[in-house]
């Protein structure tokens, strides 16, 4: 009986799907309709739970902001190094030259997950202050996050690590909290700083294609941005899972009805590389440099494209296979 039911439910969800899709005059790529329709449903719900319980959303899908696996904590410490070894490459600041560089900068990061390591790193070699700002309160100090934290410091050596335990209420205890003097965390409606003119770099990685309002977010760059001042960002426009059957396939759903999924959740709000570009333009934000990170391969676009939701049809081929971005901006 609880079978017949769910099919039954299976059913009503698709019957309903392609009445609202037909009255809309459009169509939806799909190879299971029945998968779809309660890929749907159950994405419509979780939506409604993020928008209107954001904490209970985050309590009940265990988020980190990473993604993937977790590893044990020395791995996610080495992860941080990495992430922190990827901004100076693009920075073009060599190890040696990284705390003169730093140096009585104030650093703000987009949505730094559950764990500030990456600004940890940035205080440590020399950072004045770090602020890290994020639309769901992610940052938290559990037995797990404590123990990556210790990691962290116990990878540091001289005066990097008396820096890195500093950030700390207790100095180099983390159980005791953020010293707000060297790093400030807080949780705001779209992840938005709301600062004018204050920080001299403003970094993020894999957090732009998941802002919920990409023009505001550009818009709070070119805000607090100062004048002088550096904007730099790896973006990751896959689709974090959402593919059903191919890949880019997520591209496919019609606009309203993945608004209706994903537009509070966090989940990638599908932007690409063109977008970015206008939008960035349109902010009077000048794109000093952009360079992709990888493309999906053209034989696996071309199935696709015929079947994308029709504001991506228009986009050149080349930039619609980007997987991901680096970008640098900075006041035009």
């Amino acid at each position: 009986m609880k079978k017949c039911r769910g099919n039954l439910l299976d059913v009503w969800i698709l019957v309903l799907l392609e009445y609202v899709l037909e009255r809309e005059g459009r169509t939806l790529y799909t190879e299971n309709p029945v998968k779809d329709a309660v890929i749907f449903c159950k994405a419509f719900l979780s939506n409604q739970l993020a928008k209107f319980a954001p904490k209970l959303y985050v309590k009940l899908t265990h988020q980190t902001g990473r993604g993937g696996e977790e590893g044990d904590g020395s791995q996610v410490a080495n992860y941080f190094f990495m992430c922190f070894d990827d901004y100076l490459k693009q920075l073009g600041v060599k190890i040696e030259h990284v705390e003169s560089y730093l140096k009585n900068k104030l650093i703000l990061e987009y949505g730094p997950g559950d764990i500030l390591g990456v600004a940890l790193l940035f205080y440590a070699y020399g950072a004045e202050t770090v602020h890290c700002v994020d639309r769901f309160p992610l940052s938290k100090m559990s037995e797990k996050n404590i123990d990556i934290y210790v990691q962290l410091l116990n990878s540091l050596g001289g005066k990097e690590r008396k820096r890195a335990e500093a950030v700390f209420k207790e100095k180099g205890n983390p159980a005791s909290g953020f010293n707000e003097h060297c790093i400030r965390y807080k949780v705001t409606k779209n992840g938005l700083s709301g600062a004018n003119n204050a920080y001299d770099l403003i970094i993020s990685r894999a957090v732009l294609e998941h802002v919920n309002d990409l023009k505001e977010t550009m818009f709070d760059v070119k805000r607090c941005l100062k004048k002088d001042g550096l904007s730099l960002h790896e973006v990751d426009l896959r689709s974090h899972g959402l593919d059903r059957y191919t890949d880019f396939d997520f591209l496919t759903w019609p606009t309203f009805l993945y608004a209706l999924m994903y537009s509070h959740k966090g989940f990638p709000n599908r932007w690409r590389v063109s977008t970015y570009k206008e939008l960035a333009n349109s902010s009077r934000l000048h794109v000093k440099e952009l360079k992709p990170t990888g493309r999906l391969d053209q034989s696996k676009l071309s199935f696709i494209r015929p079947k994308i939701a029709k504001e991506f049809r228009l986009i050149s081929p080349d930039e619609l296979s980007w997987l991901g971005f680096w970008v640098h901006l900075e006041h035009a």
